[in-house]
């Protein structure tokens, strides 16, 4: 006898539905030219079918596709796979309905096999753009990058993993854009209660504790197209701006340098993004660059904030809004 559920499997399998079509999958179904030439094409359709403003997209495509690509490693032979979130966008003119998406997702399947640098993101913008028949394009390929960091007076070591992004962007002109984005996260010892806890050591022999915090910089550099930035590059920028960067493994005396260290690098949120910029508008490879700082304040409930940009014209306008993205 059979059950509910058995008659519902059967039914679904062979039994036709009300408008006399199976319920059928078959796996053995082979698709011909014929057949697919045959199969409707939506976003390809009359420009017609388009529904509301007839007007052009500026960006339409792809987020978060993620699969394994290989990075070029300073003083490695071999390349480094890392899991990468990809968002490929593409431009739509106002007669176009949409895009065919896998295509942007076809694109790295051919590249599977490369080492992925910035410079590599030009090539592969310039075939989409080609295939994809627009006008603009733009690929964000987003990762954790690991570097091995040693601990400040011990002999311990640990990977220290940061979030990078490369970016490229090619226009209506062909002229390609390539943009790094690096997060550096470091301790910051606010100096007006350094000096405050000073003060009441010295004039009322009270035992006092300066405040200090986690803290984050978000580095937006474009590079020169015919200059190369490495990942390592921007770390060492932030870390001579900076220098106070968050340990991986410590010792006793490692915590004790780290806290004579937050007292030789005291700064405000302020001093943080004048010391970034310093740095990044000495390296001529830099064409332009915005920095923003996010203090996690001990003392408030809230965070201090601030944002610098090159100054270039027309270039990036210090117009950072995401601060929350900034918590660490």
């Amino acid at each position: 006898m059979k059950t509910a559920e058995n008659k519902l499997q059967s039914q679904n399998k062979s039994e036709p539905g009300a408008n006399g079509m199976t319920r059928t999958y078959d796996p053995s179904f082979v698709v011909s030219e014929d057949y697919q030439k045959s199969l409707p094409d939506m976003q390809n359709a009359s420009e017609e079918t388009i529904q509301g403003a007839r007007v052009g997209i500026q960006q339409v495509g792809i987020s978060n596709f993620r699969l394994p690509l290989k990075y070029k490693v300073p003083y490695q032979e071999e390349p480094l796979t890392l899991e990468t979130s990809v968002t490929g966008t593409v431009s739509l003119e106002a007669t176009r309905k949409g895009i065919n998406m896998s295509r942007i997702i076809r694109c790295f399947s051919d590249y599977k096999d490369h080492t992925f640098t910035p410079e590599l993101l030009e090539e592969i913008l310039t075939i989409y753009k080609r295939s994809m028949n627009t006008f603009s394009a733009q690929i964000k390929l987003s990762f954790s990058y690991p570097m091995l960091k040693e601990s400040l007076r011990s002999d311990l070591s640990g990977y220290q993993y940061y979030d990078v992004a490369f970016e490229g962007i090619v226009d209506r002109d062909n002229r390609f854009r390539k943009i790094l984005y690096f997060d550096f996260v470091y301790s910051s010892a606010c100096p007006c209660s350094a000096e405050l806890a000073e003060h009441a050591r010295e004039v009322r022999n009270v035992y006092a504790i300066p405040h200090s915090q986690r803290s984050k910089a978000r580095l937006r550099v474009e590079v020169d197209p015919e200059a190369e930035v490495l990942i390592e590059d921007l770390h060492r920028h932030c870390l001579a701006a900076l220098e106070t960067e968050t340990q991986v493994m410590v010792k006793r005396e490692d915590e004790q340098a780290f806290a004579e260290m937050n007292g030789a690098a005291v700064k405000f949120v302020e001093d943080a993004a004048r010391l970034v910029h310093e740095q990044l508008d000495a390296d001529p490879r830099i064409r332009d660059f915005e920095v923003a700082c996010a203090h996690l304040e001990s003392l408030h409930s809230h965070d201090a904030i601030s944002v610098i940009a090159k100054g270039v014209p027309g270039g990036f306008r210090a117009d950072f809004s995401d601060f929350k993205d900034l918590i660490c």
